[in-house]
């Protein structure tokens, strides 16, 4: 081979010597691959089979000199750029065409100071690898719900889970990371050095650089917690959304519950005739003592007439995988989202009748239950700046067919359009689809033009655009 074609920025081509390429080989730790080699097609496989896409080069780094040597020959050559960390983003950046990747999956070090409460976590650790190290010790950062997300893209994006009203979200509780910016330099980012890109990195995304290590304060929580479900049958659902409302205007910061509606998977506990059926699931977490936990969760479990009921004491490293067999990669997905500060009697009455209308058995509704701690932080004081979302509605398409993408899509766009008049406006970055990107501006509201600003300075050349993408005036001109 004496040069290879690969997509630019601008989504041209262009060729590069194969001398330069095994250049790019010999500086590295890790590996570059290419199609054909062996574990190419691993690489470039992400949790959402919709997104099916062959880079032209991939840099599997083991640590942040890889990474300093893929930005550098990305800039140099102005390629089309993705980063892969857990590559569970639903827009599936993670993974560009004909482009250079860089991914960061092998870098999943874990290392906890249990006296200062603090954990170093690599950006290609996944929550799975987070908690079970935290939690050996009783502590605990705030993350997602799905153990195989990885921490990177969560975290770029604010992240909430379980436990957020209790500790906050996830960048709340960053205290540093470690950044290779566009120009190929390893920068501190923290209150301290260089707090505006500190800023922009607590709900900005991927725009400004490649993470290498992550910082987080630690709680103490666990390893117990009180979790698990309550599942109705789905014609009870708007009178136990009523109810479930108001139980939650007296919620202490502890107790987390969260709403799924969709078919009932064959789960144990479930009798055998509900399998398939249409049900409406609280699903709940008490973060604290186990006897306070009892006596919090009495209103949401005294709704209705639930066909069961299996909160109890569980590991919360447990309970933090307890949707991952529905969650598993290999699916076609498609999300469509809002915030909402309320959960209105129209926002109840567009997703109920959305559940009788399921193009498929794996697509469902939830509603995330945030605020707390987490909406106690001012809007300009991160970049993610909803922070009077109480809910969060996720409307997920799910499915395994090609033949049933425009069903599945166009059922979550249904959803999107009729539950629009009762939502905020913005919109949590890590659940926009690929499709979204004229929602980017209202996403981050106020703190918009200062995002901009930040780009503008870190990257110009918006070399890191595989992402819910901040354009610097300098690109947009170029396009």
């Amino acid at each position: 081979m004496n040069s290879m074609s690969l997509t630019t920025l601008e989504r041209g081509k262009t060729t590069v010597d194969a001398a330069v390429v095994e250049a790019l080989s010999a500086q590295l730790r890790g590996t570059l691959l290419q199609a054909g080699d062996t574990a190419y097609d691993e690489a470039r496989t992400v949790w959402n089979a919709t997104v099916d896409r062959r880079p032209g080069l991939i840099v599997c780094c083991v640590g942040a000199s890889d990474v300093i040597s893929a930005v550098n020959f990305a800039r140099e050559n102005r390629l089309l750029v993705s980063v892969r960390g857990g590559g569970h983003n639903i827009a599936g950046s993670a993974v560009c065409d004909g482009g250079l990747m860089i991914d960061l999956s092998a870098m999943k070090s874990v290392r906890v100071d249990v006296a200062a409460r603090r954990a170093w976590v690599g950006p290609g650790a996944t929550l799975v690898d987070v908690d079970r190290e935290t939690q050996a010790f009783g502590l605990v950062v705030p993350t997602g719900i799905n153990s195989t997300t990885g921490i990177s893209g969560l975290t770029l994006g604010g992240g909430f889970g379980w436990i957020t009203r209790k500790f906050g979200l996830t960048i709340d509780n960053l205290v540093s990371a470690d950044v290779v910016t566009a120009d190929g330099k390893l920068l501190r980012a923290s209150q301290k050095d260089n707090p505006d890109l500190f800023w922009a990195l607590r709900g900005g995304g991927g725009n400004f650089g490649v993470v290498t290590a992550f910082e987080f304060q630690l709680h103490e929580m666990g390893p117990q917690v009180l979790s698990g479900l309550v599942v109705h049958p789905f014609a009870d659902a708007e009178k136990v959304l009523g109810d479930y409302r108001k139980a939650l205007e007296t919620a202490p910061d502890e107790l987390t519950c969260w709403v799924v509606m969709r078919q009932a998977p064959a789960l144990p506990f479930l009798p055998t005739e509900w399998h398939g059926k249409e049900v409406l699931v609280l699903a709940m977490c008490y973060c604290g003592d186990i006897q306070a936990g009892e006596k919090a969760t009495q209103k949401l479990r005294a709704i209705g007439t639930p066909i069961a009921d299996v909160v109890g004491p569980n590991p919360f490293t447990g309970w933090q995988q307890a949707f991952d067999p529905l969650l598993a990669p290999g699916a076609r997905n498609y999300w469509k989202s809002h915030d909402l500060t309320g959960l209105s009697d129209g926002a109840i009455g567009a997703t109920t009748a959305a559940i009788t209308r399921l193009p498929g058995p794996e697509c469902e509704i939830f509603l995330g239950h945030v605020g707390g701690v987490a909406g106690r932080v001012a809007a300009d004081e991160t970049a993610f700046p909803q922070r009077n979302s109480h809910f969060v509605m996720n409307v997920h398409a799910r499915w395994r067919e090609p033949a049933m993408d425009k069903a599945c899509i166009d059922w979550a766009r249904g959803i999107y359009e009729a539950t629009k008049p009762y939502a905020a406006g913005t919109a949590y970055v890590n659940f926009m689809p690929e499709d979204e990107v004229d929602r980017v501006e209202a996403a981050y509201g106020g703190n918009y033009r200062r995002l901009l600003e930040i780009k503008q300075r870190y990257d110009p050349l918006n070399l890191f655009r595989m992402n819910q993408n901040l354009r610097p005036k300098e690109s947009q001109r170029a396009a």
